[in-house]
C-alpha cells in the first residue's frame, strides 16, 4: 500500500483492520477470542490521547468512554451514544489483512490478486459502478476486509477527535461504546447499559451511505444433532442409519424458496450455515429469520416439525434439537423514540445524503441494546461486500459519515 498521508478517520481505519479481531463461534468466553484486547486495548490508549473522560475496558473487552458536555445554553438535551463492535466475522479470514487504495475508480475490473485471478468486478457486484470517481480501499482478496465495523469505530473515534478539538461546539454529554463479539451474536451479553449512561444510541454498523435501519429480524439458531448407525456397507441392510443422508433428508423438508438465495426485504428464510460429520453423527448449525413475529414462530415451529417426523420415521433420539432466539426486532422499541429516525434523517439530508430507511437483513448490536433499555438504530458506515474477499469502502463515504455523526449530535442541540 502506498505510504500516503490520509485524513484522520482514513488513517484510524487503515490502522485498525490490520489488527485480527476475529471472533469464534460456540465459545462460552467473551470475548470469543482474545485477540479483539488487542485492538480494544489501542482503542483504550487513542482514547485518552484525544482527551476523552472515564476510558476504560472492562474484563470482557468492552470499551467505554465519555466526551463531556459544552453546553452554555439552559435547554435540556439528551445524552447520545455512539456504538461500533471490534471483531471481524468468522466467515472470512481477518488476519494479515492487506489493505490498497484505488484512487480515482475508474469503474472497470479491479484485480485484487493477479496470481490467484480474484477480481472484483461491477459485472458481478452492479452497486460498484455508482463509485466511479471515488477513492476506494479494498483488500488483497484473500481475507475480508473488515469494514465490518472497523469503519464504524474509526468514525466514532474521528467524530470525538474532532468536537474535543473543538470544545467550541456545543453539545450534550456523548458517550462511546466498542465491543467484541457482535459478530457471533453475543455483542450485548455484557454491555453495561446502566454504568454507558446514554438515553439513546446509534450503532454504526451499516452498509451504503445513507442506510438508516431500525427493522431487524427476529432471530433464532438451531443446531441438530444426527445420530446415525454406522455398519459396515457390506452387511448394512436394515440396519445402518446415514446421518449424512439423514441431514440431506431433514434440509429437503424446508421449504425450498424460504432461502437467503430468494428472499429479500421483509421475507424470511432458514440458513444452513454449516454441516459436518460421518455416517455416525452429523451436525447442522441453521440461522432462522423473520422480521414478522407471527411468521418467525411459525418457522421455529415448522423447523422443529421436520425434526419430530424424522425421529418417528428413523426412532426416537436420531435428531437431537436446540433452537435458541437470539434477538428481535428493534422496531418495537423504537417507534416510541421516532426523533432518532428523523433527526438522522434531517441530518443527512443538511450534507446532501439520500436517506436509505431499509429493513436490515440481519441484525446489530442495536437489537438487543434496545430491549435492554437503550433505543438503538442502526446508521451507515460506508462499507460494502461485508463478510468476504470483495469487501470494499469508499474513502469519501468515510469522511461523510464522521461528518454526519457530528451533524447528528448537531441537531439534537437545537
Amino acid at each position: 500500500m502506498e505510504k500516503q498521508k490520509y485524513s484522520d478517520v482514513i488513517e484510524r481505519f487503515l490502522r485498525y483492520v490490520q489488527i485480527d479481531t476475529e471472533s469464534v463461534p460456540d465459545m462460552e468466553s467473551v470475548p470469543s477470542s482474545g485477540k479483539q484486547k488487542n485492538l480494544a486495548s489501542l482503542l483504550v490508549e487513542e482514547l485518552k490521547e484525544i482527551g476523552a473522560s472515564s476510558v476504560q475496558m472492562d474484563a470482557h473487552g468492552y470499551v467505554y468512554a465519555e466526551i463531556p458536555s459544552t453546553m452554555k445554553r439552559r435547554i435540556a438535551v439528551p445524552v447520545l451514544g455512539f456504538i461500533a463492535h471490534m471483531d471481524t466475522a468468522p466467515a472470512m479470514s481477518g488476519k494479515n489483512v492487506k489493505p490498497s487504495i484505488i484512487s480515482n475508480y475508474n469503474g472497470t475490473d479491479i484485480v485484487l490478486n493477479k496470481e490467484q485471478n480474484i477480481v472484483l468486478s461491477p459485472v458481478d457486484f452492479p452497486e460498484l459502478s455508482s463509485y466511479k470517481g471515488q477513492d476506494l480501499i479494498v483488500t488483497d482478496g484473500t481475507t475480508l476486509l473488515g469494514a465490518d465495523d472497523k469503519a464504524g469505530v474509526a468514525e466514532i473515534m474521528s467524530m470525538a477527535k474532532y468536537l474535543l478539538e473543538h470544545p467550541e461546539i456545543e453539545h450534550g454529554t456523548i458517550k462511546i461504546g466498542f465491543t467484541p463479539d457482535e459478530e457471533v451474536g453475543r455483542g450485548a451479553d455484557f454491555f453495561d447499559v446502566k454504568g454507558f449512561g446514554a438515553e439513546f444510541a446509534y450503532t454504526v454498523d451499516g452498509g451504503a451511505l445513507g442506510e438508516l435501519e431500525y427493522e431487524t429480524f427476529h432471530a433464532a439458531g438451531g443446531k441438530l444433532t444426527i445420530h446415525g448407525k454406522s455398519i459396515h456397507p457390506g452387511s448394512a441392510k436394515g440396519q445402518m442409519i446415514n446421518a449424512i443422508l439423514v441431514a440431506m433428508e431433514f434440509q429437503s423438508l424446508l421449504p425450498t424458496f424460504d432461502n437467503p438465495a430468494y428472499t429479500e426485504k421483509y421475507e424470511g428464510f432458514y440458513h444452513l450455515d454449516l454441516i459436518k460429520g460421518t455416517v455416525d453423527t452429523t451436525i447442522m448449525d441453521y440461522i432462522i429469520r423473520d422480521h414478522d413475529m407471527q411468521k418467525f414462530e411459525k418457522k421455529k415451529e415448522f423447523f422443529l416439525k421436520a425434526v419430530e417426523f424424522l425421529n418417528e420415521k428413523y426412532g426416537k433420539g436420531t435428531i437431537e434439537a436446540v433452537v435458541k432466539d437470539t434477538y428481535y426486532n428493534m422496531k418495537e422499541k423504537i417507534l416510541p423514540h421516532m426523533h432518532l429516525i428523523e433527526n438522522a434523517k434531517l441530518a443527512m439530508e443538511r450534507l446532501g445524503i439520500t436517506p436509505i430507511i431499509t429493513p436490515v437483513r440481519g441484525g446489530t448490536d442495536g437489537c438487543r441494546l434496545s430491549y435492554m433499555g437503550l433505543p438503538c438504530p442502526n446508521i451507515c458506515t460506508g462499507g460494502m461486500n461485508y463478510h468476504g474477499r470483495y469487501e470494499y469502502i469508499s474513502i469519501q463515504s468515510m469522511e461523510k459519515v464522521v461528518r454526519l455523526l457530528l451533524e447528528i449530535i448537531s441537531v439534537y442541540q437545537e
